[in-house]
């Protein structure tokens, strides 16, 4: 029996990618996006190149109210959803006072109240068949405080802790939860958040290396998986419990500084 991967922020990057991947296995999908138009060139390519049933929706998951409409159409379709990847998010760069307050409103409600609403429409019917998965995109941004993304990094944050808190809420089911924790990754994600000119983002990994990660930690059910990092920035990440927490958030701000 085919799986069927419900994804969202499909369109591009990361989830993109991994629409490519559980298609390549064979897997339906239903891909969630803003863009109509895009996700039905990738429809298209998908469901010539592998034989499998796509489901489109263009829905803006900015919307407090996308969630339940989106879980409302899913089972009047009757869709069985094995595997919800929460994937959709955006970052934003600059002074916290000095950012437009409706675009850090919008990426709270994209990346906590959307993916935490997706799960609690989802969750439930999982736990009735005592079946099912659960990848969230995470990042390594959760970590840490992030001085000029402080928005962003503190979203990453709650993705990171609420998918460890309900992965073990589930420890007696079959179900699992997993926590994708990308570093600086080849994606849209660093022009549209104003990252790109930053030293964080000048070596960056392939969204399909992560996405893999990502996919395979999932279907193996692991709690976390951190994909993309590089030597130093792998040093970094183990450095940070025993760095002074002044100079960490001087060394965060420095790696975000626009050059």
């Amino acid at each position: 029996m085919k799986k069927v991967a419900l994804i969202t922020g499909a369109s591009s990057g990361i989830g993109k990618e991994l629409a490519k991947i559980h298609a390549e296995k064979g897997g339906d999908l239903v891909l969630i996006a803003r863009s109509k138009d895009k996700l039905e060139t990738l429809k298209s390519e998908l469901e010539e190149k592998h034989s499998v049933h796509v489901k489109i929706m263009a829905r803006d998951l900015t919307d407090p109210h996308a969630a339940k409409l989106i879980y409302d159409e899913v089972k009047s379709a009757r869709i069985q959803i094995d595997y919800l990847i929460n994937n959709a998010g955006f970052g934003g760069h600059g002074k916290f006072h000095e950012r437009p307050w409706e675009q850090d409103l919008s990426m709270i409600n994209l990346n906590i109240t959307a993916l935490t609403a997706l799960t609690r429409f989802f969750l439930p019917d999982m736990v009735k068949r005592n079946d099912g998965k659960i990848l969230n995109t995470s990042s390594t941004a959760s970590f840490m405080p992030g001085p000029l993304q402080a928005v962003y990094f503190a979203t990453k944050a709650y993705v990171t802790f609420f998918s460890n808190a309900i992965a073990e809420e589930l420890h007696d089911t079959k179900i699992t939860v997993t926590n994708l924790m990308p570093g600086a990754t080849e994606t849209e994600f660093a022009k549209t958040s104003g990252m790109d000119k930053t030293n964080l983002f000048e070596k960056t990994v392939s969204a399909r290396s992560v996405a893999e990660d990502g996919y395979n930690g999932m279907i193996q059910g692991k709690l976390d998986v951190v994909s993309g990092l590089t030597t130093s920035q792998k040093v970094m990440m183990k450095m940070i419990p025993f760095t002074p927490k002044k100079v960490l958030l001087k060394q965060i701000r420095q790696m975000q500084e626009v050059n």
